[in-house]
């Protein structure tokens, strides 16, 4: 029980948000946005409500609506607020305003305010633990920014478990990539329901931000296509089960966001996841149209686009049927639907949403009768929004809709015939869409007559205007009934009618003829009650053949706008009636225009009808003999029948039997047959027509003409037209003739007019008025003049389709004008062009017509010279002084320009001026050649007009240049035209240039002026200079492609006739157009970069590049100096050109620059700069110059393609070579000008080195052989030191460079034997030394011939210094490349070199050079032929170092003696060696220390060096070698030897013994044993025994070796000793202490003796022998303490042979003879032996100690010693025996 409650305790203390536990509650508080833990731990709340109480009123003044919280969540209260302590009630109201924080504030989280804000209620309301999920909600579309990753390490551990996906990247404080959260709301519903559920909440309340749109958005399509991909099934039942079940999840949130009117970007979000649903989601029907009605009900203003692109994806992926009635309604009230839907559809298809709303708006239309949606389906029909099959479906539905359409709906007829109208319409329609509907009628299956005559309209195409749905509305002027009546009503009501004119084509239709024609549609509707409308009185059937009502009133049905079975019941009925035997007694002529007319009609029946009336008509027309037959109407048919011109019997007899009834047949079949047909008849054309002579065909004409002219049926008049206007003339009547009152008739009707007759016929009013203005032909005066009359007359001008109509017609009968009519037309319509309207009449079209017109027809030569005529005298007028008096220019010129620019005369002239000059370069200039001067006239009244009115006109000026521009290439190809030079075009060119300020113009005129000079250079040539003045300024700086194709442009035509005209003259070009270069130069830095090159390649080569290409590179550098960006465009320019200009180029540039140092510059004081006081500096100059010049010789390009040319071995080859050699000589040239100014010498050095690496060394030769030849010396040698540069940077493994510089050796070495320079040979023998070096060994014998020219008297031999070291040092070279090839040349080198060497080192002048380089030799020798330094060689040369090593030479010097010397002691044979050492001893010691020092290191080298063997075959050498040097010393003391200091003396002994030992090393013991005996015997003997100071100088020397010997070798020669204890017992029993030597050499004995003791480890003096040979000496120097500074030595060597001798024996007898000296009467010995004791008890402990107890009675008495040293010491003696025994010795003392 104990433990289930202590587990229920812990669950409820983990969730409890309290603690009474201090360190749990300080972690509480340290939770932080802003502040790490530590810092967040010492805050106190008023601190944090401070900081973050600024942030929050940031955010109040940001945001209002954050002010709001100022009350509650971060008032001074909050401060106390603790949650813990809250009711439940509190909590929940504070958890509220929390939530309503957190989603206002969320949209400003990148702000610190906001960050700050949050931090007050993380840190006192804790709501990152009492409100987590919301927290996490609000930052969660931040996830990326480093606040969310400082939020996750602040929330508690148990987070929400819907966010449990992000403890890793709690754990790891990483941001959650955007991945992970789509992945968790694709499986986890509940996260996706609490983002839908934040993001609702906060549009709710107003505080959405585009972010958290953009983020819902965003994750909900991310997460909806992953869910569809998941629930995706192969079973349908199964699919549709996920379909719904995500549908449950989602539509609510989806259902709400798209009615949210006020979060537009929301709803638009909600139809991207629509879109995304039902393409993947496989949805049915309901719930698409589910989705599409909720879209509709909450679309906006600004959503509704978005909405309808969702509309046309949701209509995708439902089926093919009508919208609902909500979509349609909501649809229906969008403005422009249709034009919106054309833009949607270049996205997306939209093709099903179009259908679907058209079939429900045809729906609503036939059952509620709902006319508003005719318009919306007829602009979906005609907007090419629907299929083609969509749109027959369509269509159907509307026929299907007019069948259905019945009284109950349509009680009026008004839906029936607007809908009508609009099938119509469609019918009628053009394109792809017109075809679909007319293939829609073709296909149904019910009569569509049936219909037009049910409708009351035709709905077969017919090529009339498309009207306005309100213009179709019946009303008295329709001529149909507004509303239908009983049939027998209207008929009986018609029977008692009258008429009211004898004719219906005698005026415009009456309210009768109304009546009639509405009852008689009816009739022909019904069956059988047509011939009771027949019969009525009013129609007088029976008097038809004398009247003209009753056939006039049905050719008024058939001709006008009616159904088509309508308008064939009226041609039966004239059938029928013609038939009748009273109509054979009348002529029916009048009829015949109107049969054709129905012939023409777009109904197939009708024509069939009309064909069948012909066919009765026919016969009628068969017996011409009935002349005297009356003409039916021909006095009453019209109102003027008097204009009618009948026809004669047979030429009615011609028309019917030979034109029409033939082509009846394919009439019916085309309508346009029957009108081309009677075209045909009329045209002259002898082959077809031959029956129908000149006065039947003027009969005919005039016939139809004077219908066309009476009738008053435009659809008559405009069917007649079509054929009529075909024909010109006949018999010199034209058709203007006779059809002229018809075109004053209808010009002279007021537009208003016009337009209703047009619409009542529904006609095109535009084709009518081409139709009558078509009647005029060229020729007719009268008819042009008509027109004219026309366009000048008021009521014509304001119909502007007419005026339109008037000039097209003027200007497609244009080309069949004569000329002068041509002529006076185009100066009217000129003059008609710049009319101006005035204000009260209103625009008129007429000015923009002839403009129009003008633009259009060809203009001859004679017609636009006119005009540029009349244009110079407007001009002239504009810009001529006043004739007033003259006054001051400056006043009047101003007073002129003022005055000019408001004034209505200047502005007609610019207008007339800019019309002319578009007309003359539209009417393609280069066939007019002879408006050249006129133009260029033009041109100059142009510069006065803009200097007068202070305008640019650059229009008008580039008009005329690119008329003249276009104009060049005639000139070019016509020989015969010419352009004459005096006339001044040059300058108006440069004028134009100079003062423009519009590139277009400039451009133009520079194309202009490139054309003029390749065409007339002498027009342009003496105005060039001011011209590229100018480019440089202005047009070089444009960056257009256009701009630098015409600078190139003027560069390539101007410049090569400009330098042409400089040769003429025999002038220096390069200084004559130095303001030409100039003016480029300057411009370089304004020029666009990516232009820069091609510019200036293009001025180069149009320039020519072989004179002026150096020039420019010189003027660039001098301008700009040598920068980097300067180094590499002129070396790019420079590469750009042929090897061999690039080489001449170089020759020119170096020319140029030594044109600068000579007294009198020429070239160079034209090109190059001047400072600002005029002066020039010549050094600076040329530096910026030389600067350039190893970059130009360094360019890449240059040496390859150079490489490549001189491989060849032609013409090509050769010159490349010699200019080659040219550019050498010439920098070599400058280079010796310069050599005092070292700036200038070192360019030129570096300009050489990249000019040697040009060529292949092989072509480098070949080249420079020429300047070999050269008589001056300096010249050959400048060029060998050139050879000689090359060849130090030439590889060695080309083997055509070792080939060509082996075969020149010969001839260098012919320079060394045959030149008396001594430079020269100097230089010659260093390219020897260079060649051998590193090809020599590929040819010994050429090197080897070189070798002895060199030893010879002609180079070594000479007195020359340098020459002789170059020579030296070339034979080192030559060692080492010959090696045994040299030696029959060293019997006269060595000899020589030697003598050098003590040469260099004698009394007079050191020569170090001569020195080094002797040696240099040598070690070459002693190196590779060692064996050639032997016998004397050897000796003079150890000689020569001796005294070069006393001669205190440079450190270089003594080096090099060394390094030979090194290499003799390491490579010269050992025997030989060591004999010449032996004999150069005494010198080298003569010689000093250095010497001395130099000769003991070379020793010691060789005995490293060499093996022991051979070391033992030369031991008497050596041994010899060591003994003199051990008696050094002595004759030092004896002045045999140099002098040397004790120190000096030190070092050389220190080095014998190291030598000594090296020695030592390389022998065994029977090799030493012998050498070391002679040594020890050498030291005794030798010398007489009176020389006692030279005997001990001798043991000196030995026991100092001995000492290092003994040192060094330690036990492994203590038997050595052997030999010398007899010298040593010598030495220490009669030692003067009074000599320095012998004092010095007991010291020396004594501590070889210590250092042989010390390293005893075989018992060698443990022997008695030994020991006793000497111990007793030993101990008995004791006695000489009292005569010697310090026993020091002696107390060590006796310590150490104690330590040697371990016997008890041996210690017993060292410690009896000590004791003995302590009685000694000397305290000096007393005190000696005591320190000796101290140290043997030190060294040697007890086993020394053994011998206290004879110690003890000596001790003690020392206790009492006289002395108190000895005292004193003998206390410590006895401390020391205390300390090493461990017990006190006091009582032993007593």
């Amino acid at each position: 029980m104990a433990t289930s409650l202590a587990a229920q305790l812990n669950k409820i203390a983990s969730q409890s948000r309290s603690s009474l536990n201090t360190k749990t509650v300080k972690a509480a508080h340290a939770k932080s946005l802003l502040f790490e833990a530590r810092v967040a731990a010492t805050q106190s709340f008023p601190e944090i409500y401070s900081l973050c109480h600024d942030g929050f009123e940031e955010l109040c003044h940001l945001d209002p609506r954050f002010s709001h919280y100022a009350t509650n969540l971060f008032s001074n209260e909050s401060q106390d607020a603790e949650r813990i302590q809250m009711t439940a009630e509190e909590n929940v109201a504070l958890d509220r305003r929390v939530e309503s924080f957190l989603h206002l504030v969320g949209g400003r989280l990148r702000l610190l305010p906001a960050i700050k804000a949050i931090e007050w209620l993380i840190r006192r309301f804790r709501i990152h633990e009492f409100n987590t999920a919301t927290l996490i909600t609000t930052f969660l579309p931040f996830h990326t920014i480093p606040a969310f990753v400082t939020l996750l390490s602040i929330l508690p551990r148990q987070i929400p478990d819907k966010y449990r996906f992000l403890d890793p990247y709690i754990r790891s404080l990483t941001a959650p990539p955007r991945a992970a959260i789509v992945q968790q709301a694709t499986n986890r519903p509940e996260i996706l329901s609490t983002i839908s559920e934040y993001t609702l909440e906060s549009c709710r309340s107003k505080h959405e931000y585009p972010g958290l749109i953009s983020f819902w958005g965003g994750i909900m399509v991310e997460a909806v296509n992953g869910m569809l991909d998941k629930m995706r099934s192969g079973r349908k039942s199964i699919q549709m089960e996920n379909n719904h079940t995500l549908l449950q999840q989602i539509s609510p949130v989806l259902s709400e966001a798209m009615v949210m009117k006020d979060v537009p970007g929301l709803q638009i979000a909600s139809y991207m996841i629509i879109a995304v649903l039902a393409s993947k989601g496989s949805l049915d029907d309901g719930a698409l149209s589910a989705f599409m009605d909720q879209l509709v009900l909450g679309w906006t203003a600004e959503t509704f686009r978005s909405g309808l692109v969702c509309l046309c994806i949701l209509s995708q992926y439902r089926s093919a049927k009508q919208l609902s009635a909500r979509v349609a309604k909501a649809l229906l009230k969008l403005q422009q639907l249709t034009q919106t839907l054309q833009d949607i559809s270049q996205d997306h298809r939209v093709d099903k949403l179009a259908n679907g709303l058209a079939l429900a708006l045809v729906d609503r239309l036939s059952k509620k009768g709902d006319i508003r949606s005719l318009p919306a389906v007829k602009s979906l029909l005609l907007g090419n929004v629907l299929q083609e099959k969509q749109a027959k479906v369509v269509y159907k539905a509307m026929l299907l809709a007019a069948h259905k359409i019945n009284d109950d709906v349509d009680q009026d007829g008004r839906i029936r015939k607007e809908l009508g109208s609009v099938l119509v319409s469609l019918s009628q329609a053009t394109g792809d869409a017109g075809d679909a509907i007319r293939a829609a009628i073709e296909d149904v299956e019910f009569d569509i007559e049936e219909l037009e005559l049910k409708l009351g309209t035709s709905i077969h195409s017919k090529l009339i205007i498309e009207q306005p749905v309100e213009d179709l509305t019946v009303d008295k002027e329709s001529g149909l009934p507004g509303k239908q009546e009983k049939l027998e009503a209207a008929l009986q009501r018609v029977s008692n009618l009258e008429p009211q004119t004898s004719s219906c084509l005698s005026e415009e239709p009456t309210n009768l003829l109304d009546e009639l024609f509405s009852v008689f549609l009816s009739a022909a509707a019904s069956e059988g009650s047509l011939p009771n409308f027949d019969n009525a009185p009013v129609l007088s059937q029976l008097q038809a053949p004398r009247e003209s009502f009753y056939f006039s009133f049905y050719v008024r049905i058939w001709c006008g706008q009616f159904p088509t079975l309508a308008k064939v019941a009226a041609l039966e009925q004239v059938k029928a009636r013609l038939k009748e035997e009273d109509c054979t007694s009348h002529d029916f002529q009048a009829l015949i225009p109107y049969c054709i007319v129905a012939l023409s009609d777009s109904a197939k029946k009708v024509r069939r009808a009309a064909a069948d009336l012909m066919a009765v008509l026919g016969p009628l027309f068969a017996d011409p003999a009935k002349s005297t037959r009356p003409v039916w109407g021909s006095k009453d048919l019209y109102v003027k029948s008097d204009v009618l011109s009948n026809l004669a019997p047979d030429a009615s007899k011609s028309l019917v039997q030979s034109v029409l009834l033939p082509s009846l047949e394919e009439s019916v079949i085309h309508q346009d047959h029957v009108l081309a047909a009677l075209s045909g008849c009329l045209e002259k054309k002898d082959t077809e027509k031959k029956h129908l002579s000149h006065a039947m065909r003027l009969s005919i004409l005039k016939f139809l003409c004077s219908h066309v002219v009476a009738t008053p049926i435009l659809t008559v008049k405009l069917c007649l037209l079509k054929p009529l206007n075909q024909i010109r003339s006949i018999s010199g009547t034209s058709r203007t003739d006779l059809l002229l009152p018809l075109l004053k008739w209808w010009a002279y009707l007021p537009e208003t007019e016009a337009s209703q007759l047009a619409i009542r016929e529904q006609l095109d009013e535009v084709a009518l008025d081409a139709a009558f203005v078509d009647i005029v032909i060229a020729n007719s005066a009268v008819g042009l003049e008509t027109l004219l009359d026309f366009i000048k007359e008021p009521r014509t001008a304001s119909r502007p389709n007419l005026v339109q109509a008037i000039f097209a017609r003027l200007g497609k009968i244009w080309p069949s004008m004569k000329s002068d009519t041509r002529f006076s037309m185009a100066k009217i319509m000129i003059a008609l062009s710049q009319t101006v309207s005035r204000p009260s009449s209103g625009p008129s079209s007429i000015p923009a017509e002839a403009a129009d017109l003008l633009r259009k027809v060809e203009l001859t030569t004679d017609i636009l010279l006119d005009f540029l005529q009349t244009l110079q005298e407007g001009v002239n007028m504009v810009i001529e002084p006043p004739a007033a008096k003259r006054r001051r220019v400056s006043a009047s010129e101003h007073s002129r320009s003022v005055s000019l620019q408001g004034s209505p005369e200047l502005h007609a002239v610019l207008n007339n001026t800019t019309f002319v000059l578009e007309l003359v370069q539209e009417s393609k200039p280069q066939d007019h050649p002879e408006l050249l001067t006129s133009l260029f006239n033009a041109l100059a009244d142009l510069q006065h007009l803009r200097t007068l009115i202070g305008s640019e006109l650059g229009y008008l000026q580039n008009l005329v240049l690119s008329s003249l521009l276009a104009m060049m290439p005639a000139f070019k190809k016509d020989k015969n035209l010419t352009i004459d030079a005096s006339v001044g075009h040059g300058d108006v060119l440069a004028a134009c240039i100079q003062k423009s300020s519009s590139p277009t113009v400039i451009n133009a005129a520079l194309l202009l002026v490139a054309s003029l000079a390749k065409t007339a250079p002498e027009v342009v040539l003496q105005s060039v200079m001011p011209i590229f003045t100018f480019m440089g300024g202005s047009v070089l700086k444009q960056a257009d492609d256009y701009s630098a194709h015409v600078i190139n442009q003027t560069v390539k035509e101007v410049i090569p006739p400009l330098i042409d005209t400089f040769r003429r003259t025999r002038r220096n070009l390069v200084a004559s157009t130095s303001e030409l270069l100039t003016s480029f130069v300057t411009a370089y830095e304004h020029v666009p970069s990516h232009r820069k090159y091609g510019l200036f390649v293009s001025l180069i080569e149009s320039l020519g590049p072989e004179d002026f290409l150096f020039a420019v590179l010189a003027m660039f550098v001098d301008k700009y100096g040598a920068t980097d960006s300067m180094v590499s465009f002129t070396t790019q320019l420079l590469s750009h050109f042929s090897v061999e200009i690039q080489l001449q180029t170089l020759i020119k540039f170096l020319d140029l620059v030594g044109d600068i140092f000579k007294p009198k510059p020429i070239l160079s004081a034209t090109l190059l700069g001047k400072n600002d006081h005029g002066e020039k500096d010549p050094a600076k100059t040329a530096t910026k110059q030389l600067a350039l010049l190893p970059h130009l010789l360094a360019n890449r390009r240059l040496k390859r393609e150079i490489s490549q040319l001189a491989e060849r071995d032609d013409m090509d080859s050769a010159r490349i070579r010699d200019l080659y050699a040219t550019l050498l000589e010439s920098l070599l040239t400058l280079a010796s000008t310069v050599k005092t100014k070292k700036p200038l010498y070192n360019r030129c050095g570096d300009a050489l080195s990249n000019l040697l690496n040009l060529l292949s060394i092989a072509e480098f030769i070949k080249s420079v052989e020429a300047l070999l030849d050269r008589p001056k010396v300096g010249l050959r040698q400048k060029v060998l030191r050139a050879l000689e540069l090359r060849v130090d940077s030439e590889g060695n493994t080309d083997p055509k460079s070792r080939t060509a510089l082996l075969a020149f050796l010969p001839q260098l070495t012919a320079v060394v034997r045959e030149s008396d320079d001594m430079d020269y040979k100097h230089t010659a023998v260093t390219c020897v030394d260079k060649i051998a070096e590193k090809y020599g060994k590929k040819d010994i014998e050429a090197v080897a011939a070189a070798a002895a020219t060199i030893v010879g008297d002609h180079c070594l031999g000479q007195p020359s210094q340098t020459l002789r070291v170059m020579a030296l040092l070339c034979l080192a070279s030559l060692v080492d490349v010959l090696q045994d090839g040299i030696v029959p040349v060293l019997p006269a080198a060595i000899p020589k070199a030697l003598a050098y060497i003590e040469e260099s080192i004698g009394d007079e002048k050191s020569n170090p050079e001569l020195h080094n380089a002797a040696y240099a030799f040598m070690a070459a020798l002693a190196q590779h032929i060692p064996y050639m330094m032997s016998g004397a060689y050897l000796d003079r040369l150890l000689a020569c170092s001796n005294s070069s090593a006393a001669a205190g030479l440079d450190e270089e010097s003594n080096s090099n003696r060394s390094h030979c010397l090194q290499l003799l002691a390491k490579l010269v044979d050992p025997k030989a060696l060591f004999v010449a050492l032996e004999k150069n001893w005494a010198h080298a010691a003569a010689s000093g220390f250095a010497a001395l020092t130099e000769c003991l290191q070379i020793l010691g080298m060789a005995l490293d060096k060499h093996p022991k063997s051979v070391i033992a075959k030369n031991i008497t050498s050596i041994s010899a070698i060591f003994l003199s040097a051990l008696d050094l010393r002595r004759l030092n003391a004896t002045n045999q030897t140099g002098e040397f200091g004790a120190t000096e003396l030190a070092q050389i002994e220190s080095a014998i013994n190291g030598g000594a030992l090296k020695m030592i090393y390389k022998l065994n013991d029977a090799a030493f044993r012998p050498v070391f005996a002679r040594f020890v015997e050498w030291s005794w003997s030798g010398l007489p025994k009176s020389d006692v100071a030279g005997r001990t100088l001798r043991l000196l020397s030995l026991y100092s070796f001995l000492d290092t010997f003994f040192g060094s070798l330690k036990s492994i020669v203590t038997s050595y000793a052997s030999y010398m204890v007899e010298s040593v017992v010598a030495v220490l029993g009669k030692t003067d202490f009074k000599e320095a030597g012998e004092k010095e050499l007991w010291k020396q004995v004594l501590c070889t003796l210590a250092k042989c003791f010390e390293h005893d480890q075989d018992g060698f003096w443990q022997a008695p022998a030994h020991f006793n040979a000497v111990a007793p000496v030993l101990t008995g120097q004791f006695l000489l303490a009292g005569t010697i500074e310090s026993t020091e030595e002696l107390a060590a060597a006796v310590v150490e042979l104690a330590a040697a001798a371990v016997s008890k024996e041996h210690h017993k007898e060292l410690n009896g003879a000590l004791l003995k000296h302590l009685r000694s009467e000397q305290p000096a010995v007393r005190l000696a032996v005591v320190k000796c004791e101290q140290d043997l008890t030190a060294r040697l402990g007890e086993e020394w100690l053994q011998s206290l107890p004879e110690m003890l009675p000596y001790i003690s008495e020392l206790q009492d010693d006289d002395n108190e040293t000895v005292e004193r010491e003998n206390r410590r003696w006895i401390v020391a025996i205390e300390q090493t025994l461990g017990e006190s010795l006091d009582s032993m003392l007593q």
